[in-house]
């Protein structure tokens, strides 16, 4: 019976039929070692020349990189490390010889070349790996929202308007209604869905058409979005926090493997725990001049910035309350500051930067209205967000999370890039 490398510890010294694809191998005269993956794992298969006939053995030595094939044999340990299982072939059969050298060899491959081949980069043991972090990742999401009664709401990706004006939007002509935006954000959708259900979030693939080209920055990415009604500033802080702290102990218990293999030591994802780390907005500025930073009381934190403030910290930091004029519209302005917004950018640390964005959002219907107008937003395409101020309007935060940039610092990447399967980037529409 065929069983995945996932499942290897009750068979043991038992005869098992393996699927999969030869990610390398090497022969030594009477004896070939085949590593094998399956989607679920590796493992190391030994092909003595003496357990099979000669037929087999000619057939045997055709075998290349990514040949495809189905192993039976006896389930070993390894004899130098205990931990890890190997395979005695007594048969084999072969899908497929590849028609072509395997493109991608042991040698150095620059982004680019890996980037164009990226459908075959995908079966690399490293971008197994980051992937298999990311789906952690998703799973644990998706269970602690559940846990704490949240309702997924499904936001559309086609909208007439967007969170923030357009000119960061893709336009698409949209039947004889003129024109759609692809979603940079499900936030005002998700807002209409608190008086509904309470707490509510999204989670899909979002779009930004800046024309940016930072190790940070993604055409396509996948975002989660949060709702809250009731929940205020302070308050929403914390959920921030006890969200991200799950979501890394569930890398920690269930990636151990996969943290293995990008080297990434695990020693200070062990110390995310709640409470993070918290500054003001005017605090950062003035840690960053102290640091060498030019950026000024009024101006919003750059990817410099942030590199080099999160250098300074062990743990997640929030910088809050920053300057009304370089947020958002929709943002609840400090009844202590009008100047400033109740908002928060969650930085992780280690250099990374940004990977959440919240606010408390502005519930009143009056001063909705004048951040829209100030903003030179269209009122009309707003009408059925302000009637969520005209029908019991109550107090109410949110945030969203990149998806991306969690899994590169968890993964301790340099670049997003290597966290999503196909990566669209502002040169890059291929594969």
């Amino acid at each position: 019976m065929y069983i995945s490398l996932k499942n290897l510890q009750k068979h043991l010294n038992k005869i098992v039929t393996l699927r999969g694809w030869i990610y390398n191998f090497r022969s030594s005269g009477s004896i070939m070692f085949l590593q094998l993956r399956d989607g679920t794992g590796f493992i190391q298969a030994i092909l003595n020349k003496s357990d099979i006939d000669e037929k087999k053995w000619i057939e045997a030595q055709k075998i290349s990189l990514e040949t495809s094939l189905e192993l039976t044999g006896k389930l070993t340990m390894h004899p130098k490390n205990k931990n890890e299982f190997e395979v005695q072939i007594k048969n084999f059969k072969i899908y497929q010889i590849p028609k072509d050298d395997y493109p991608i060899s042991k040698k150095e491959h620059g982004p680019e070349f890996l980037l164009d081949n990226r459908h075959l980069w995908l079966r690399s043991r490293r971008q197994w790996a980051i992937q298999r972090i990311r789906d952690t990742l998703i799973r644990a999401t998706y269970e602690w929202m559940h846990n704490n009664n949240f309702t997924k709401i499904d936001s559309p990706i086609l909208t007439p308007s967007a969170c923030e004006g357009t000119t960061t939007l893709f336009g698409v002509k949209y039947f004889d209604l003129g024109k759609a935006y692809l979603s940079q954000s499900g936030q005002l959708y998700l807002e209409a869905a608190i008086a509904s259900w309470g707490k509510v979030y999204d989670f899909g693939p979002v779009f930004r058409a800046e024309k940016s080209k930072t190790r940070r920055h993604l055409t396509e990415f996948w975002m989660m979005d949060a709702e809250m009604a009731f929940i205020e500033h302070e308050e929403n802080l914390k959920i921030q926090e006890n969200l991200i702290s799950f979501m890394i102990k569930k890398v920690l218990v269930e990636n151990q493997e996969e943290l293995k293999i990008l080297e990434r030591d695990p020693e200070p994802l062990k110390k995310i725990k709640p409470p993070f780390y918290r500054i003001t907005h005017q605090e950062a500025i003035k840690k960053l001049q102290k640091l060498g930073s030019k950026t000024r009381e009024t101006e919003d934190l750059g990817g410099e910035d942030e590199t080099i403030i999160t250098k300074q910290y062990d743990k997640p930091l929030f910088v809050e309350k920053y300057p009304a004029q370089v947020k958002s519209f929709y943002m609840k302005r400090n009844p202590k500051n009008p100047s400033l917004v109740l908002c928060a950018d969650l930085l992780a640390p280690e250099g990374y930067g940004e990977i959440i964005g919240g606010s408390q959002r502005e519930d009143n219907y009056d001063e909705l209205i004048k951040r829209i107008k100030e903003n030179n937003l269209p009122l009309e395409n707003f009408k059925w967000y302000l009637d969520l101020r005209r029908y019991g309007s109550i107090p109410h935060s949110g945030f969203g999370f990149g998806l991306e940039r969690i899994v590169a610092w968890l993964c301790g990447l340099t670049h997003v890039r290597e966290t999503i399967p196909f990566p669209r980037l502002i040169n890059r529409l291929n594969p």
